[in-house]
């Protein structure tokens, strides 16, 4: 009993000093379970972080930047053609079937020049043949050409069949449009015949309808000419093709003449002739002018818009350009009314798009007619004629066409250019 305290203590001491190395060993194998666990861990995010097909192995840094963001320019260039060289290639040299040919004449420099009809890629051996320029294939090629360019450009002159006749009973001579052929479409879709008689006593016209331009036109119709005195007499005819199209001159493709002395011999026979072209003479007409007419025959009114004025003469037009159109409604000689556009300053080609109306019964409109005249006010008191023109029965070419057209087609506007006379 008396050993009974210290052993107590001993025993004591040895179970809190194994208490603590258990407490300790306990805490080492916690942390080495928890550094196991975290190189697992570790080990596991770089086998995530590995570069992939999705993920980029490069780390990159968005920056702000002020400056504009220019796209990414989608051209290629073209393939550079380059001359070829004639150069031998050291498989035809080495071959056993080649054999250099010496002259005795002078060696002439630059004789491997290539040729520049030989024209290759760099990464290809497609080659493409163009004739030298100034060598006598490009001159054979363009003359060919030019033959060829000719042959299309010149078209066959319109053909024209037609007949005479003389009837002495009213002392009219009859042309009889029959038929025309290779008329062109370029200076309108639709086309007529003018006939003109000129004699001493003075000059008589009439038209054939209007026809639409097709490879073979078919008239039919009889144009009279009164010749009281006869076709022994001097005198001449002129049958003219026109075409015309819309808002547009009437221009003249074609033109025969024969005189009054040849009509016994070609009476009664059918006559075939090739037009030819007419003799242009642009000093004639001084400027043109495109008006609008259409007749109401409810109300009894004619409209008259004037629209505008182009290639005026330049030399009238030099220090004031102050232009207008007066329009005068006249029965037979007689002038029943006059009105006057307003003006247009500072302009060669005027655009005025005036609208006038005129009352005129119907049955006056056969013996009723418009006179047309641009005018110029240089200054004060001092106005200028730039040109005139007339449509009505009794005037001739598109103003007898215009009067016609509107006559034909009542309340309908139709526009029609006309020409300017002095």
């Amino acid at each position: 009993m008396i050993f009974s305290a210290p052993v107590i203590a001993l025993g004591a001491t040895l179970g809190t000093a194994s208490g603590i190395l258990a407490i300790c060993g306990l805490s080492l194998l916690c942390k080495s379970c928890k550094k196991g666990i975290s190189e697992k861990d570790q080990e596991s995010d770089s086998e995530k972080t590995q570069p992939s097909v999705f993920h980029s192995a490069q780390q990159f840094s968005v920056k702000k930047s002020t400056e504009p963001i220019q796209p990414r320019t989608l051209l290629k260039f073209p393939r550079i053609y380059t001359p070829k060289p004639l150069v031998t290639s050291p498989e035809l040299i080495n071959s056993t079937g080649y054999t250099l040919e010496t002259t005795d004449e002078p060696s002439v420099e630059n004789t491997a020049v290539p040729d520049d009809s030989c024209l290759a890629t760099d990464d290809s051996d497609e080659v493409f043949i163009f004739p030298r320029q100034g060598s006598k294939e490009a001159l054979a090629i363009s003359e060919e050409l030019k033959r060829k360019t000719a042959a299309s450009n010149t078209a066959p002159n319109p053909k024209l069949h037609f007949s005479l006749r003389y009837n002495t009973q009213t002392l009219e001579l009859h042309v009889t449009v029959i038929e025309a052929e290779n008329v062109s479409a370029r200076q309108g879709h639709d086309c007529y015949i003018t006939g003109h008689l000129t004699t001493k006593s003075g000059r008589s016209e009439a038209l054939t309808s209007i026809r639409r331009v097709t490879p073979h036109l078919l008239w039919e119709e009889t144009l009279v000419f009164p010749l009281p005195e006869g076709y022994g007499i001097e005198g001449e005819i002129a049958l003219s093709l026109f075409n015309c199209d819309k808002f547009s001159q009437h221009t003249s493709t074609g033109v025969m003449r024969f005189k009054l002395a040849d009509v016994s011999m070609l009476s009664d026979a059918d006559c075939w002739v090739d037009l030819q072209p007419p003799k242009q003479d642009p000093a004639i007409s001084v400027g043109e002018i495109l008006l609008s007419i259409s007749y109401l025959p409810a109300a009894n009114r004619l409209g008259v818009v004037v629209m505008k004025a182009r290639s005026l003469q330049s030399d009238k037009l030099k220090d004031v350009i102050d232009l207008s159109v007066k329009l005068a409604l006249k029965h037979q000689s007689t002038k029943l009314k006059k009105k006057q556009t307003k003006r247009v300053k500072h302009k060669m080609n005027p655009v005025w798009n005036e609208m006038m109306m005129f009352e005129v019964p119907h049955e006056l409109l056969s013996q009723s007619s418009l006179d047309l005249e641009v005018l110029n006010q240089a200054c004060v008191g001092d106005v200028q004629s730039l040109g005139r023109c007339a449509v009505g029965m009794q005037s001739t070419g598109t103003g007898l066409q215009h009067w016609q057209q509107m006559l034909n087609n009542p309340r309908k506007q139709l526009a029609m250019w006309h020409p300017l006379y002095e």
